[in-house]
């Protein structure tokens, strides 16, 4: 990997994780009313919502930063031709 690649990566992969925070936030805030996510710390919550907000914040991750690097990684592919 070149360094341009490698430092590209790396500020995608900052990109990445905040669309994520924000994608995550704003699908929790539609699906139940609530602005925060439970936090696995708060014994107000029961466990079925901590673990299910887990698992939502967990697959949106997932999904952002799959399709920006292979955003990035198309790009580069593209370029390199």
């Amino acid at each position: 990997m070149q360094p341009l690649e490698k430092a590209t990566a790396l500020g995608m992969s900052f990109v990445s994780g905040a669309l994520a925070v924000a994608l995550a936030k704003r699908v929790w805030t539609l699906a139940t009313g609530q602005d925060e996510a439970p936090d696995a710390e708060d014994l107000d919550r029961g466990w079925t919502e901590v673990l299910v907000a887990a698992a939502v914040q967990g697959a949106i991750f997932g999904l952002v930063r799959a399709a920006v690097q292979r955003t990035g990684a198309r790009a580069f592919q593209r370029r390199g031709r």
